[in-house]
């Protein structure tokens, strides 16, 4: 049953309420993460931060030298879209196989609603720079829940 649904099934599973769970929240957290380059492009033009030569190609050498430096907003929102990268993705494969376990739907409900949460939460204490353990904690948090959904279909399916 895990992994070889007919189509019949596949429409059961278009009708299973923690799958449209799941697929709400991922859109959720898919979205927030896509939204990150266009505010650290906005970052970088309202700085007048670039990373790139051909950014500022139609400058003159003086301005290029002015233009091509680091700033903090900018690095903060670029490290911030690779946090999500490095946990967003992992949510999106292990909350699907999670999805497919046939959890309770108030247990799903709390693992996408807290990793969700979290994510957001990390966005915007790195954003405005909250002072720490917040975003730390929203990082950990955020993990906890993926592990959780690890361990319940590892211990669900586990065929070794």
């Amino acid at each position: 049953m895990f992994f070889s649904c007919k189509p019949a099934e596949m429409a059961n599973l278009m009708e299973d309420e923690v799958f449209m769970a799941f697929t709400t929240y991922a859109a959720i957290v898919i979205l927030k993460m896509m939204l990150m380059a266009p505010l650290t492009a906005y970052y970088r033009i309202t700085r007048g931060s670039y990373a790139n030569e051909e950014d500022v190609s139609r400058k003159s050498a003086e301005e290029k030298k002015k233009l091509l430096k680091a700033h903090p907003d900018v690095e903060r929102a670029r490290r911030c879209h690779q946090n999500d990268l490095e946990n967003v993705i992992p949510f999106m494969l292990i909350g699907l196989l999670y999805a497919l376990t046939g959890p309770e739907l108030s247990a799903a409900l709390l693992h996408f609603r807290l990793f969700a949460g979290c994510r957001i939460f990390h966005t915007i204490s790195y954003i405005t720079v909250l002072p720490q353990p917040s975003r730390g904690l929203s990082w950990i948090l955020g993990m906890l829940v993926t592990f959780s959904m690890a361990y319940r279909v590892l211990s669900t399916v586990l065929l070794l």
